[in-house]
């Protein structure tokens, strides 16, 4: 297999310059290998950017808005919605609505995914089964980490904790949480520690999701990751609380959330749908604050969560447009800070799926996109698309750049017929 070399290229830490890049083997090389052939390709300037990484989405059940009736836009209301159109999935059915939002985040440039999967009495393990289908077969131009999830509750729900075994004896890597759904929270997330010890994966949970600022189940997290010695592997996603808290309070649980290691996710585009629909006027924006909780050394990553369901009734799985949604709501503009939201959707979402040999250095997996951008925080400002990307070293789409149609140009004519 020939090698590739990338003449004419940007990197994101060094975007004044052109440099060249090597890649033997699916891994970027310090230079070529003796008497290896190497393709090369010429990108004129472009900026080169490690391929983007999605820390917490839901394949299986995306795409379900036509089975279901939204009325008043609440977490309760998509909850029961989706309970009632999972009744209806089969192992097909996820597997086809998951590959078209896979499809649409490869060519937004997503090349690491964590999905979460439901498992409950009701859908038993098809969408995980479905999903680890589409974890093989799409191996070619996306990663993907499965964490398995008890969103019915665990708890009160009799028979999802055999089901979550069955799953992450076979193949899950990582086990979820949904604390709020079951009557004893606190109880909930130390069964939770107790299932990520015993099977050593990871956990990701679904947490404190509203704007009242009582009630918080973060610091349980903070004490069981601590007891159990399980820092560094304990992701909390929405944690829309957070933003409800005074300066002081909060700062005091950054450092807390960063001493133990917990990272966070917000999922700008269903917590703003979903969150503030009790106030008719001066709406909280209501999302985790990741700038200050970075800034107090927690890892953050920004998300999709959900596309075409209750949850979150739109999307095209990019993750550049929740990085600039995120930006917007959050008045976040000056190069610095725009630089950090697109690491929030790269290099420190790496970081809190444990991703080995991410980046463009050599050694690294030669996993990577290109864009027609200045630097990394124009790519954020202007929502640029990806135009190509690559996984280990093969390319896995193309994106052609629009042409303006200046007069006297003659546009391409497309299946002309005149009959």
């Amino acid at each position: 297999m020939n090698g590739l070399t990338i003449i004419n290229g940007r990197r994101t830490d060094r975007p004044a310059q052109n440099v060249e890049l090597y890649i033997e083997d699916g891994s970027f090389v310090a230079a070529p290998s003796p008497g290896r052939q190497h393709e090369v390709l010429d990108l004129k300037g472009k900026l080169i950017v490690p391929g983007l990484v999605e820390s917490h989405i839901h394949l299986d059940k995306a795409c379900i808005m036509s089975r279901c009736q939204l009325l008043h836009g609440t977490l309760s209301e998509a909850i029961s919605q989706t309970r009632a159109a999972k009744a209806g999935f089969t192992e097909e059915d996820v597997y086809q609505r998951g590959a078209s939002v896979l499809e649409k985040a490869i060519v937004q440039g997503t090349s690491h995914m964590r999905t979460h999967i439901e498992i409950d009495p009701q859908i038993g393990l098809t969408g995980f089964n479905a999903i680890k289908r589409l974890q093989a077969d799409y191996a070619w131009a996306i990663s993907l980490q499965l964490c398995v999830f008890p969103q019915e509750g665990l708890l009160n729900n009799p028979g999802t904790e055999a089901l979550m075994r069955q799953a992450l004896e076979q193949g899950a890597t990582v086990i979820g949480g949904c604390p709020y759904m079951d009557d004893q929270p606190l109880a909930h997330i130390q069964r939770v520690f107790e299932l990520a010890r015993e099977y050593d994966c990871d956990i990701d949970f679904h947490l404190d999701f509203d704007l009242n600022p009582e009630g918080l189940t973060v610091d349980e997290v903070i004490r069981c990751t601590l007891d159990h010695g399980w820092q560094n592997r304990v992701a909390i996603g929405h944690v829309t609380k957070l933003s409800a808290l005074p300066k002081a309070q909060l700062t005091s649980l950054a450092m807390a959330l960063g001493e133990a290691g917990v990272q966070v996710t917000c999922l700008p585009s269903t917590d703003l749908f979903l969150t503030a629909r009790e106030h008719f006027h001066n709406k909280p924006r209501g999302l985790a604050p990741l700038a200050h909780l970075h800034a107090c050394g927690v890892t953050c990553s920004l998300s999709t969560n959900n596309i075409g369901n209750p949850f979150t009734p739109y999307g095209d799985a990019s993750l550049v447009r929740q990085a600039n949604l995120f930006a917007n709501v959050s008045q976040l503009a000056t190069e610095a800070e725009l630089l950090n939201c697109m690491s929030w959707i790269s290099s420190e979402s790496a970081k809190l799926l444990h991703l080995q040999n991410y980046g463009l250095e050599p050694n690294c997996r030669a996993d990577f996109i290109v864009f027609d951008a200045a630097s990394s925080a124009a790519v954020v400002a202007e929502i640029s698309p990806a135009l190509m990307g690559f996984k280990a070293g093969r390319q896995t789409f193309r994106r052609d750049q629009a042409q303006l149609l200046h007069p006297g140009l003659e546009p391409a004519v497309i299946n002309s017929d005149s009959r």
